[in-house]
């Protein structure tokens, strides 16, 4: 079957950013299928100087149409959600001069990508399935991102468009399924399938030489949580500085907290940071391809899963640092409770600490350092987890299982 698959932030292992489409779509043509990919570009990808065009290249095997159509997750909200709407409009006219459509498929966010996809389902009469991969409007109004009720009632009336013209729908964390339940969606056409660990690109390290001898990363030696992707708003990273607070005023040394990434509230965190001393236990570092962090965020000794504390994120988030600390067997440490933390508890493979609260945050860092010796079993746990539960091939099956059964019963 031909696959149109829609995702505004498609991106390969050799940039910035996360991988999910690439290995789905991977997965869909080793299982015989062909994949046309319409995507955008963002900030983390140089876009060449060709603004307002439509890049079009194999990247292996997947039909790769990249619309030029600059976006950063540093924008005002008016501003990505122009972004939001150029693309879909010009994702669907795209499609529509695609010949041979057997299945149109949309990931989001942004919600406007399920627009596009049920639109160019319809134009191609076949079968829309849909990914939620954060629940669209819920999430952005329970942040206060989103006030105005006609506004609220516009994308309310867009979700459910979306669910109603899909033949299946795939959620990436129990809540999202919950959500779109909720709506009146039966629970037998949505598939809940997350991110998922890649255990062949990331993998525990034998040593921390590498970071040992790089500035970007602290001092060699230092006890060192990493925190990956996106510094947004959602993600909460002032809770980690109110901690820093908390080490720097107890005396403590020998802790570097290395973020690794970007987003419109990094130059906040990084200016509170210098205007409150705390240089001594932060590094810096700007986004990286996913195959230099696969080098690099195993040599860690902690990974952070951090998110602000808004109960909406409890059961209906599924990030991808998260899969990818598990298959570099790193602890966690997870500061809002959840599904997420109730896996980490469950299969011992780090620590939930109560958000909002850094003393308890520093006193779980301290205790963390000095049973170091401790954290390779924790580890050890995590690369179990990743190589069954949340193995990309396991998850990629079902994935591929999903289009195979809306094929085949259209």
């Amino acid at each position: 079957m031909h696959v149109v698959y829609i995702h505004q932030y498609f991106t390969t292992p050799d940039q910035k950013g996360g991988t999910r489409s690439y290995e789905m779509a991977r997965r869909l043509i080793q299982a015989g299928h062909r994949v046309s990919m319409v995507c955008g570009t963002s900030d983390l990808i140089d876009d060449g100087g060709q603004k307002g065009k439509i890049v079009q290249e194999t990247v292996d095997g997947i039909e790769v149409h990249r619309i030029i159509e600059p976006y950063s997750n540093a924008m005002s909200f008016p501003r990505r959600w122009m972004c939001f709407l150029k693309f879909a409009k010009r994702a669907y006219k795209q499609i529509k001069t695609f010949k041979d459509v057997d299945v149109v498929f949309a990931t989001s966010t942004p919600l406007t990508t399920g627009d596009s996809g049920r639109k160019a389902a319809k134009f191609h009469r076949c079968p829309f399935i849909f990914e939620v991969r954060d629940l669209w409007p819920e999430l952005p109004i329970a942040m206060g991102i989103i006030k105005p009720w006609i506004l609220k009632n516009y994308l309310k009336r867009m979700e459910l468009r979306a669910y109603r013209a899909a033949s299946h729908i795939i959620a990436l964390a129990p809540g999202i399924k919950q959500g779109i339940c909720e709506t009146g969606y039966s629970e037998n056409q949505v598939s809940m399938i997350p991110n998922s660990s890649d255990v062949e690109l990331f993998r525990p390290a034998e040593s921390n030489d590498e970071v040992n001898a790089d500035p970007r990363f602290g001092k060699p030696g230092e006890f060192r949580l990493a925190f990956t992707g996106a510094h947004g708003l959602a993600n909460g990273l002032d809770a980690v500085l109110d901690t820093i607070g908390v080490l720097k005023e107890r005396g403590v040394t020998g802790i570097r907290f290395c973020f690794i990434g970007g987003g419109g509230k990094k130059p906040h965190l990084v200016q509170r940071a210098k205007d409150e001393g705390l240089g001594d236990f932060v590094a810096w570092v700007d986004p990286i391809p996913k195959k230099e962090l696969a080098r690099i965020l195993p040599q860690m000794d902690v990974g952070m899963m951090i998110l602000d504390n808004i109960p909406a994120f409890y059961r209906g988030t599924s990030p991808n640092k998260f899969f990818d600390y598990l298959a570099c067997g790193l602890p966690v440490l997870n500061n809002y409770p959840g599904w997420i933390g109730e896996y980490i508890q469950k299969y011992n493979c780090g620590v939930v600490v109560e958000p909002q609260n850094p003393q308890a945050f520093a006193d779980t860092v301290v205790d963390l350092m000095h049973r170091r010796e401790e954290l390779p079993a924790m580890g050890q746990n995590a690369r179990k987890l990743a190589e069954t539960i949340f193995n990309r091939d396991i998850l990629g099956r079902q994935f591929i299982e999903a289009f195979e059964k809306v094929f085949a019963g259209n």
